[in-house]
């Protein structure tokens, strides 16, 4: 009886864990900035999968997840819009999880009829085949007149869609019509301006067309606050050998728009800050407990508003390997960040840091508290040599004055008694008051 009484009074390893608060992390790999990971087609997606299996939430962007063709479901990786991100950051939205989202697509009028049949049959291979809620899909009024470039400056890829209002016409329609709570955007993308695409697949070059699409979605975002992602559309490319596999994602297909049809059907829901936050079970900025970055892509928005969080001040990390064309480094920023050679070392800090270990003890090299300590005592030495030296002079000053005034003393006007005693006296204070400073320096 008392062997089953024990049973019954020790919690299983599944109820110890619920005492335990979910440990969330952010990765952020900026789009259009030639991150030497997550820079190209997908390729910091292997980072993102092997992230998910140490943290229990793992909030991400469409530029680390999308892989054109290829995508990797994650249950607990959370697909959040990068100006929603950064709003998240700034604590001024929240993300409610969600089971599914009613996904609306847009199709740029700008399209061929052969690209235009190739999205549609995205839209139906991905209900028919996984089952995702594509429940409308619709063409914009007037063309979206994509343009790129690379910023002179910056050396990141930017540029502008001429027509944005026809784009936003469009959303508030299937918004309207449909009561769609996500958005897929399809913009045709200029074939003359993507020379320097040859560079990008060979894994040198910037992703000249991400650019935009962060402006597209973030317009989306910005005025809905519903999910939004893009695929860009542009004529096949002509078979390269060799191929960057960084860039290859993009290569095996007509389309990028299966990747972003799946993050969208589970992405979630962007709530403006209110007292429903915690009564929905929303998760907020303060809920996040490290965040993952280039080693100079930390001057955006989201990475700012994380590292000032005065409150609850999450672990940011910033990884070395992964360059940009930026140089937002945070010791330039004055952030505080444990750096790291590569992702591999990063993964390791997040694992200890929700282990509630300290980095430092999984190195060769360890600092000691008694260590710390010897300097002090150190100094204390030497300052009480200086204690006892003041000490000295001052009782040899006391000696003299004294000798004089015994000397002197008969025959002298008042006047002079008063200014010996005084200096005396002087002397005296000012011996006692250092050697007071000093011990208490040493204290």
């Amino acid at each position: 009886m008392q062997q089953i009484l024990m049973f019954q009074l020790t919690p299983s390893s599944q109820q110890q864990e619920q005492f335990k608060r979910a440990y969330t992390s952010v990765m952020i790999v900026p789009t259009g900035v030639g991150a030497a990971i997550g820079g190209y087609a997908g390729d910091a997606l292997p980072v993102a999968r092997a992230l998910s299996t140490v943290v229990d939430c793992l909030i991400t962007h469409p530029n680390v997840l999308n892989a054109a063709m290829l995508y990797w479901p994650m249950s607990n990786v959370l697909y959040v819009e990068g100006y929603a991100l950064d709003r998240f950051a700034e604590g001024l939205w929240a993300l409610q999880p969600v089971h599914q989202n009613r996904v609306g697509l847009i199709l740029d009028a700008g399209l061929e009829e052969d690209l235009r049949l190739r999205h549609l049959q995205v839209a139906d291979a991905t209900r028919a085949s996984l089952g995702l809620p594509i429940v409308e899909c619709m063409v914009t009024d007037t063309p979206l007149k994509v343009e790129i470039w690379i910023d002179p400056e910056s050396g990141q890829s930017t540029g502008r869609i001429k027509h944005p209002d026809s784009l936003l016409r469009a959303v508030e329609t299937l918004i309207t019509r449909s009561r769609v709570t996500a958005v897929a955007v399809v913009a045709r993308f200029p074939d003359d301006d993507i020379g320097d695409i040859d560079a990008y697949r060979q894994g040198k070059g910037i992703d000249i067309l991400a650019g935009v699409e962060a402006i597209i979605s973030h317009l989306v975002v910005k005025n809905f606050n519903i999910p939004c992602a893009h695929s860009p559309a542009v004529s096949p490319a002509p078979v390269s050998y060799p191929l960057c596999p960084k860039s290859a994602a993009e290569e095996i297909g007509y389309t990028f728009l299966p990747c972003v049809l799946a993050g969208l059907s589970g992405a979630p829901q962007y709530l403006v800050k209110t007292s429903e936050f915690l009564e929905r079970g929303c998760i907020t900025s303060r809920d996040v407990d490290s965040v993952i970055l280039p080693i100079n892509a930390c001057g955006g928005d989201g990475a700012r508003a994380f590292a000032s969080n005065q409150k609850i001040k999450p672990l940011i990390i910033a990884v070395k390997e992964n360059e940009t064309v930026l140089s937002d480094t945070p010791t330039k920023l004055g952030i505080e960040a444990v750096t790291v050679s590569n992702y591999w070392e990063a993964i390791g800090v997040i694992a200890a840091h929700k282990a509630g270990v300290d980095p430092i003890s999984l190195r060769k090299n360890r600092s000691s508290i008694m260590a710390q300590m010897e300097l002090p005592l150190e100094n204390a030495h030497q300052s009480m040599d200086i204690v006892v030296e003041l000490l000295k002079t001052g009782i040899c000053f006391q000696i003299a004055i004294s000798s004089l005034y015994r000397k002197r003393w008969r025959g002298k006007d008042q006047l002079w008694k008063l200014q010996v005693k005084t200096l005396y006296n002087s002397i005296v204070a000012v011996t006692v008051s250092i050697c007071q400073l000093k011990m208490v320096s040493i204290l």
